[in-house]
């Protein structure tokens, strides 16, 4: 279990793939995908444990989050990757 007090959402088809939002998250929730888009761009990534500090918002020159804080931190299961 993981204690998150936010989350956001993130518009994926928008996102040029800069990077600037990784390195900006505090408790380092995001990273980029392998995958891409449909405009050929990575994109990021949410993992568990989001503050809701909207630092990606910030310094995002796509807007491509929407950023939302709980006002009671919530649990979530988060299922462990056997290395």
């Amino acid at each position: 279990m993981v204690l998150t007090r936010g989350t956001v959402t993130i518009d994926t088809a928008a996102c040029k793939g800069c990077d600037l939002c990784v390195p900006a998250c505090p408790p380092h929730v995001l990273v980029m995908s392998t995958e891409v888009n449909e405009r050929g761009y990575r994109y990021p990534l949410l993992l568990a444990g989001c503050t809701g500090c909207r630092a990606c918002l910030e310094v995002c020159p796509d807007f491509v989050f929407e950023v939302y804080k709980y006002e009671t931190p919530i649990e979530i299961e988060v299922e462990e990757v056997d290395a």
